[in-house]
């Protein structure tokens, strides 16, 4: 049931009734009563006057009579001059909340056979480092839009690209070749995507050292970087590699192998997943056969050098480089044939990256070129566009090696909600040990998770590991233990006999007992609207909105002490629609709910 489509048809009756007009429901202006006012509803009346002729107070109070004498669900109103404030009966609310508690996934659209296929790109990592803070958010950004869209009765394909080929994978390789001693995983006790990236970090760091003692010679910082040994070393080491040399693809496997091993451990950990995995090695020769039958059919051209271009001057842009001299590939060559894979895979509706805005360039080019090559999904990727994410103590760089690594801080987050928990009187004293762990798992990681997701994906965020794992005001863990205390009063309501079967007798119900059932009944819209707008932190606000006005709730009126029997019975009715939404919704964000904390 739909009370606003049930109030808009009220209306037009109304307006029929009392002005011989039809009215177009689009036009009518309803929308929810402001806290200070009395009422559910507001109707603005200003655009009926010229039907009415009449004062806008005038207007305002026969409509009100009218809804009131013919819609059963309407209560009272008021008027405050040009606005009709309606007050909705305590019957409907008791009504809507029994509606509510018999839908076990209320708010959720499932989807069917016919139902659209969106593909969903997120993570993308590099094979010569360990994933880091931006991969977090980037990862929980892309599996909490993936659910959200499935919410919204979509198929849904999460998928990953991984960079597992090019100059920057080459680094890791020749530093590990010349200074790795035969170092691996299990001899070193590191996890394998760790160690590759400590060669990472040492190519750079000779690099930045042979690059200082070449200007000493007198040379010019670019003069100095194209003479650098190591960087062709690197660079004739990425020739061989698309050549084929065999020496230099075992290592590359064996390197590759000891870094997906460590980023499965971490996607295990940060509870995420994918349904198809392509790697960039497999990907980028498709897209090298593109452009060159592109470069064919003179949609590109090539340079005197033998690189291969693409001039978008005409559309805006500037010209974009595809193929180099050395006729390896770049970045956005790569991202062609990784489409055409996937469309050839999938009979995909729509494509979306998870990308960060410093790429917003690339994904302008990247639909040009597709639309360019003949692909009639071209003009239809969508780029998920994300701020990136800094601390305290500013950005992050991965070849200077001071990221802040995803597993640290993982980590860091489970010790501090066990810190918490032990602070907090030993709350947890009466579990087992292996409890108590996983309580504190769920927690650290539920404060990072909806720390990252409840600020707008498009804005540039500060992440505060200390504020995040705070159990009061907007965070995770203040969220998880209003979904803890719901389940409480469950497990005490079924201890003590308590029947909480729906409500059908005759209550006045109070003011915060309508709003938390008006709020459980905008679900629905809130998952659509998150959906619609691609909007992890509608959601995840939605959560703390409703668990804030729960928790008041909670503190101003008695639920298993109540003595009158029909009212306890709806109270423990709303407290269990209350979990099961908030269950639902931090579900959609990825983040597990305890039963106790």
């Amino acid at each position: 049931m739909n009370i606003e489509i049930t109030l808009t048809e009220s209306i037009i009756a109304a307006i029929k009734a009392l002005y011989n007009t039809d009215y177009d429901s689009e036009k009518i202006q309803l929308q929810k009563t402001r806290k200070e006012f009395e009422g559910d509803f507001t109707l603005v009346v200003f655009p009926f006057l010229s039907l009415s002729r009449k004062r806008p107070e005038e207007t305002a109070q026969e409509i009100g009579e009218f809804l009131k004498a013919n819609q059963s669900l309407i209560s009272g109103f008021n008027v405050v001059k040009g606005f009709l404030n309606i007050s909705i009966s305590s019957a409907y609310w008791i009504q809507l909340l029994n509606d509510i508690d018999r839908c076990e996934k209320w708010g959720i659209k499932e989807a069917d056979e016919n139902s659209p296929l969106v593909m969903i790109e997120y993570s993308s990592p590099n094979t010569n480092k360990p994933l880091h803070l931006g991969h977090i958010r980037n990862n929980l950004l892309g599996y909490a839009l993936a659910n959200i869209i499935a919410a919204n009765g979509n198929k849904v394909v999460k998928t990953n690209i991984v960079n597992d080929r090019g100059i920057h994978i080459c680094k890791s390789m020749l530093a590990w070749q010349k200074w790795g001693n035969g170092e691996t995983p299990e001899t070193s006790g590191k996890k394998g995507d760790h160690l590759i990236g400590d060669y990472y970090v040492a190519f750079d760091k000779h690099f930045k050292a042979e690059i200082a003692e070449l200007m000493e010679k007198g040379m010019g910082k670019d003069e100095a970087e194209a003479a650098s040994p190591l960087m062709n070393e690197a660079r004739e080491m990425l020739v061989k590699w698309e050549a084929g040399d065999s020496e230099v693809r075992k290592l590359w496997e064996t390197m590759n192998g000891w870094v997906y091993k460590g980023f499965d451990e971490t996607y295990r950990k940060l509870g995420v997943n994918f349904d198809k995995i392509y790697y960039e090695s497999d990907t980028y020769l498709v897209g090298k056969e593109t452009v060159l039958n592109g470069l064919e059919k003179g949609i590109f051209y090539r340079r005197d050098d033998g690189s291969v271009w693409a001039d978008l001057s005409k559309d805006g842009l500037d010209e974009k480089l595809l193929l180099r001299s050395d006729g390896t590939s770049v970045y956005m060559t790569q991202d062609i044939g990784t489409a055409q894979l996937r469309f050839r895979d999938y009979p995909i509706d729509k494509m979306v990256y998870v990308v960060g805005n410093e790429q917003n360039y690339h994904f302008q080019v990247l639909s040009l070129l597709l639309d360019k090559l003949g692909f009639s999904w071209g003009k239809g990727l969508v780029h998920f566009s994300y701020g990136m994410v800094e601390l305290p103590e500013g950005k992050m760089k991965s070849r200077e090696g001071t990221v802040v690594d995803a597993d640290d801080l993982m980590e860091e987050m489970i010790a501090t909600a066990r810190e918490t928990s032990n602070e907090s009187g030993g709350r947890l004293n009466d579990l087992t040990p292996e409890e108590a762990d996983d309580i504190n798992r769920i927690t650290g990681l539920g404060a990072l998770k909806y720390f990252m997701l409840k600020v707008d994906a498009r804005k540039n965020m500060l992440f505060n590991p200390k504020e995040s794992i705070d159990f009061n005001g907007n965070t995770g863990p203040f969220i998880q233990y209003t979904y803890a205390r719901t389940r409480s009063i469950e497990r005490k309501a079924d201890e003590a006999g308590v029947v909480a079967e729906s409500v059908s007798a005759p209550l006045n119900i109070s003011e915060k007992e309508c709003s938390i059932i008006r709020m459980l009944n905008d679900y629905p819209a809130i998952v659509r609207q998150a959906g619609s707008d691609y909007s992890p932190s509608g959601i995840a606000n939605y959560a703390y909105e409703l668990a804030k006005e729960y928790n008041q709730f909670y503190h101003d009126y008695s639920i298993l002490r109540e003595e009158e029997s029909a009212v306890r019975a709806l109270r423990i009715q709303l407290t269990r629609n209350v979990g099961k939404v908030i269950k639902s919704a931090m579900g959609l964000l990825g983040i597990e709910v305890p039963e106790r904390m």
